[in-house]
């Protein structure tokens, strides 16, 4: 009986906590509207007032979209003579050799850009941006990944806001989609991006609370980056280390809605799965490193509770998971445990709330149907439950960091093709878990009924859907032939 118990209070314990985070949507939708505005435009500056910009743009193994990248941004609207274009090269295949080439014909052109090329991978992609501060000229430092195409008046657009405000120590824009109608799985994604670039930015931002550099696609004052310790390699996602650690040293951050860099979405669940693994690992040993820099800071409790919350959003995941594990062994109780269902089920409305709320102000003629993908959203955020679990056990023990990056196919049209890519992916071990929290599920949803617990039914079902459409979209990918 103790053991039931103890499983009671485990599972209450993981769905109230689970439900602070559903319940924060709320929250960062409400504060939107309340606050909703955007940066006021500025005046076009002349040239002699604008300052010197280097342009970074750190890749590895990127030979697919690394001449759409570079030929996208020499195309950049701003004076030749105040911009440094730094291809900050970590390869391992032909890309060098790709890379180097097309360097060289630009400048023979007379654009002014380098290669510089690292033989090693010493703290990835921090590694990288820090090696190439060594000899960066520009005031403000621009990053760009390899699969964004940045439109050709980004500058013109991010520069003037830091002209006008010396505090602002970091721009950060919004991320659009290149192939967001490729396939359901990247029409999900947008929904995902949408919400967090629509709501969730606007919101912290809007409301003076921290919010994080994306990693792409923003700007830095390069002071900013100095003040705060440079770029770190302790943790894998050092886009939001530095972000906050900017923040803590009194840098103010601004993001501009309006502004949008388009880039490439994963179309294969694994390249997926692996950008969410390094993505959770990442937030949870920021929230390990940062945690106590936030609390004893001079901020409001509220600013402190948000940035709490949002640094440790990926434990959701691992909650998900124990819900679902917890849940059939209590159905076999002889009194009902439907508290945390019965009174916190409206949270479930949140997050639904939150995206099509940012598909409504962000879209006009399109709405309808980029929304009517949510459904394979739900499936697709509880269905990687298990693999960002993964990432989250690893950040917490310390295991050791391994920035894998999200390969990128070169993908703008539904005739485009990525299976035969040398940068295809093979499907994880993890699909076969998946597999089994699918039949775990189903075996819960068979004893509820047979129980009469008719209320967990819907959201039992709903993990075994979820699970189950991973899972096999992984073994369908198993299956393709070798690139």
């Amino acid at each position: 009986m103790f053991l039931i118990t103890l499983i009671a209070f485990v599972y209450l314990g993981a769905a109230l906590w689970l439900a602070v985070y559903a319940l924060n949507s709320w929250v960062l939708t409400f504060i939107y509207w309340k606050t909703k505005k955007s940066p006021s435009l500025l005046p076009e500056n002349s040239s002699l007032s604008l300052p010197t910009v280097t342009i970074q743009l750190p890749i590895y193994n990127e030979a697919e979209v690394i001449e759409r990248l570079i030929n996208s941004v020499i195309k950049l609207d701003y004076p030749s003579h105040l911009l440094q274009i730094q291809v900050l090269d970590d390869s391992t295949d032909h890309t060098a050799k790709s890379a180097e080439k097309l360097v060289n014909n630009h400048r023979k052109h007379g654009i002014n850009i380098d290669y510089i090329y690292r033989s090693n991978r010493t703290g990835f992609k921090a590694g990288a941006l820090e090696a190439g501060l060594k000899t960066a000229s520009g005031e403000f430092i621009v990053i760009f990944d390899a699969d964004f195409m940045p439109p050709s008046d980004f500058l013109q657009k991010t520069i003037p806001h830091f002209l006008a405000d010396s505090h602002v120590g970091l721009l950060q824009t919004r991320w659009g989609h290149l192939n967001d109608n490729y396939s359901p799985l990247t029409r999900a994604q947008a929904i995902a991006l949408d919400g967090h670039f629509g709501i969730e930015q606007a919101a912290r931002n809007q409301s003076g609370l921290l919010m994080n550099f994306n990693g792409t696609a923003g700007v830095w004052r390069r002071t900013a980056i100095d003040s705060a310790g440079g770029w770190q390699d302790d943790t894998i996602c050092e886009d939001l280390d530095l972000s906050y650690r900017a923040q803590l040293h009194g840098w103010q951050c601004l993001y501009l809605r309006d502004v949008v860099a388009p880039a490439e979405l994963p179309p294969q669940l694994a390249a997926f799965k692996r950008q969410q693994f390094r993505w959770a690992k990442g937030s949870i040993q920021c929230f390990k490193k940062l945690a106590p820099s936030v609390w004893q800071a001079d901020l409001f409790f509220w600013t402190k509770l948000q940035a709490f919350i949002h640094l440790t959003g990926y434990l959701a995941h691992p909650l998900m998971v124990i819900l679902l594990l917890t849940s059939f062994p209590l159905m076999f109780l002889t009194y009902r445990v439907d508290f945390p269902l019965a009174y916190l089920s409206f949270m479930s409305l949140a997050p639904p709330t939150m995206y099509a709320t940012a598909i409504a102000t962000l879209y006009t003629r399109t709405r309808v149907k980029r929304f009517s993908y949510f459904p394979i959203l739900m499936l697709l955020g509880m269905g990687i439950a298990l693999n960002n679990t993964k990432a989250v056990i690893e950040a917490l023990l310390g295991v050791e960091n391994i920035f894998r990056r999200t390969p990128k196919f070169n993908l703008e049209r539904k005739t485009d093709k990525w299976q035969q890519s040398p940068y295809r992916l093979f499907t994880d071990r993890l699909v076969f878990g998946e597999l089994a929290l699918s039949f775990y599920a189903f075996l819960t949803v068979v004893v509820a009924l047979e129980n009469g617990n008719m209320f967990a039914v819907p959201f039992i079902m709903l993990y075994a859907l979820s699970f189950g459409y991973v899972s096999l979209l992984g073994l369908w990918e198993i299956r393709l032939p070798s690139p």
